[in-house]
């Protein structure tokens, strides 16, 4: 198979540390992702049952608030990772070939929170994955593994050097590009069709680029109350995947 548009090595990035109970029991629970070192409370550590081989070291709560960012939730637990391994888009393309699962493409998106929500929506919506550029989104955190609440270890999320080729590529595999914008005169529900969406969303504010505009087939907004101008980036993916999935 012709592979294109693959996510690059991270394997010169530091390992991150997750932290809380979601983030660090998903970790574990992947076989993908290798686990390096844990520390946490003797409290914390006695309801786990972790393997043999990772190191383990017993910290006060104190401790480990010295190994997370400041005031972070992380319950008592906090583990070194390695970041997961690269996912080709082809492959991910190929998998949800004989289904109608929705594909999510973020333009520029970075703040950690909002993609890990948006991590979470995908997995409550069974999305077949996440695509952004490798240098305009956030890197694998224990902010964002928080925010994702333990989806970041499930669902599928490829990171591409040129957006516009992914978009290219996600065309040829089938795909009705549907780019979400305020600026659109159509509705979501009005444009999506019958067949394979990969909806497409821009950063807050700034939304999504000319040039990947241009790589959608079609624009469209969501038909929300003139009293909000527009939903958190987070908010309108999880509305847009809701209406793909209960389209009839």
């Amino acid at each position: 198979m012709k592979r294109r548009g693959h996510r690059p090595s991270q394997a010169s990035a530091s390992r991150p540390r997750f932290y809380g109970r979601h983030a660090v029991l998903a970790a574990l629970a992947n076989p993908e992702r290798t686990v390096r070192k844990i520390w946490g409370t003797r409290e914390a550590l006695s309801a786990l049952d972790l393997p043999p081989v990772i190191p383990i070291t017993y910290a006060d709560a104190a401790d480990l608030g010295r190994l997370v960012p400041s005031d972070a939730p992380h319950q008592g637990l906090v583990a070194e990772v390695d970041p997961l391994e690269e996912i080709w888009l082809g492959d991910l393309l190929e998998q949800g070939a004989e289904d109608k699962r929705p594909l999510l493409v973020l333009d520029q998106v970075t703040d950690p929170h909002n993609v890990g929500a948006i991590l979470r929506s995908a997995a409550a919506f069974d999305a077949l994955g996440i695509v952004t550029q490798d240098r305009h989104a956030p890197p694998e955190t224990g902010t964002l593994a928080r925010s994702a609440a333990g989806t970041l270890e499930v669902v599928p999320w490829v990171r591409v050097v040129n957006l516009s080729r992914a978009l290219d590529e996600i065309a040829e595999a089938g795909f009705w590009r549907v780019g979400l914008t305020g600026h659109a005169k159509a509705t979501l529900g009005e444009v999506m069709g019958e067949g394979r969406v990969a909806l497409v969303l821009g950063a807050e504010g700034e939304g999504m680029r000319q040039n990947t505009e241009a790589h959608c087939d079609q624009l469209a907004r969501l038909p929300i109350s003139p009293k909000v101008e527009s939903l958190n980036v987070s908010n309108a993916a999880a509305v847009a995947l809701y209406a793909v999935n209960t389209r009839g």
